[in-house]
Parts: structure tokens; C-alpha cells; sequence
């Protein structure tokens, strides 16, 4: 059976993507379940995030970089629709590319990767709104989301924090 680095096997591996795939992807339906501000699209607190956080900490950018693919297309599927899956997907993967930039240059934290990622987020979803829905003029919305973005970034960056500490502890 092929192994990866560390002695992994393919079916380890696969095993581990699918759980913390299913993780985010329950992260993702709190979120539908539960809006942050009501009446302000577009604001979530970046839980599935979380997972894709600690996946890249923990595991490896490849592994994050399925998770998050998976969660965004199975969430599409189950809540979202065609549009959602647009929005989300330009979200995540300009996002999962400034946190696996950031990360990568050693330069900053985890909760600055993670603030960065929910900001990247925030910014790809309004460019996607612009182009499909209204245009230029909503990006006067782009403070708000550059603030919420900042803000639940830095409390998924303190959270994935205190659980890497953890489980590279052992608990």
C-alpha cells in the first residue's frame, strides 16, 4: 500500500480529508442556521474556515485545499445552489491562496493568516456580486465586509490557535 510522508497510507489520508471535509461542512450549515447580523448579507463567522485553518497548521496545503473544495461543493449542493457555489468558491479560493501564502512566509501567525483569509474571502465574494448582480456600486458595501472579515478572522485565528497549542500537545 503507498505510503506519504510520515508513513500515511492513500486510504489514511482520504479517511481524514472526508471527516474534516463533513466537519466544515456542518460548520458551513451552522452558519445557514444562524446569521451573524441579520438583514447584512454576506457576514458568516468563517467557521468552516476553521477547519481549512487547522488542516493547513496541521496536516498539509493539499490537504486543506481538498477540504475546502469539498466543503464548498457538497454545501452548494445541500444549500446554496448554483449561485452560492459561485460566491463560495471565489471566496475560498482566493482566500486558501493569501492564507497559504501567508502562512508559508513564516512572516505572521495564525490569526493574521486567518484574518487575512476572511477579509480575501469577503473581497472575492463582493468582486463575484459585482460582476454577476449589480456592478460597481456595491462595492460601498467593502468597509463593512473588510471589518467583519477582520473581526470573525481574528476569533477563527485566536480559536484554530488554541486548538493547534492543543493537539500538538496531545491534549
Amino acid at each position: 500500500m503507498k505510503k506519504f510522508e510520515g508513513g500515511t497510507t492513500i486510504a489514511q489520508k482520504a479517511a481524514i480529508c472526508g471527516v474534516l471535509a463533513a466537519l466544515a461542512l456542518i460548520f458551513s450549515y451552522i452558519e445557514v442556521l444562524i446569521p451573524v447580523v441579520p438583514g447584512i448579507p454576506g457576514i458568516k463567522l468563517g467557521l468552516a474556515n476553521l477547519v481549512v485553518i487547522l488542516a493547513l497548521y496541521l496536516i498539509d496545503a493539499g490537504t486543506a485545499f481538498t477540504v475546502n473544495l469539498v466543503r464548498i461543493i457538497m454545501a452548494a449542493l445541500l444549500f446554496s445552489g448554483m449561485f452560492g457555489f459561485l460566491y463560495s468558491l471565489a471566496g475560498a479560493l482566493v482566500s486558501y491562496a493569501g492564507m497559504y501564502l501567508l502562512k508559508r512566509s513564516g512572516l505572521f501567525s495564525v490569526i493574521g493568516v486567518s484574518m487575512a483569509g476572511g477579509v480575501l474571502h469577503n473581497a472575492a465574494q463582493l468582486v463575484v456580486a459585482a460582476l454577476l448582480i449589480s456592478g460597481p456600486q456595491i462595492f460601498h458595501y467593502l468597509p463593512v465586509l473588510i471589518l467583519s472579515g477582520t473581526f470573525f478572522g481574528i476569533l477563527i485565528g485566536i480559536t484554530a490557535g488554541v486548538v493547534i497549542k492543543h493537539l500538538r500537545q496531545g491534549i
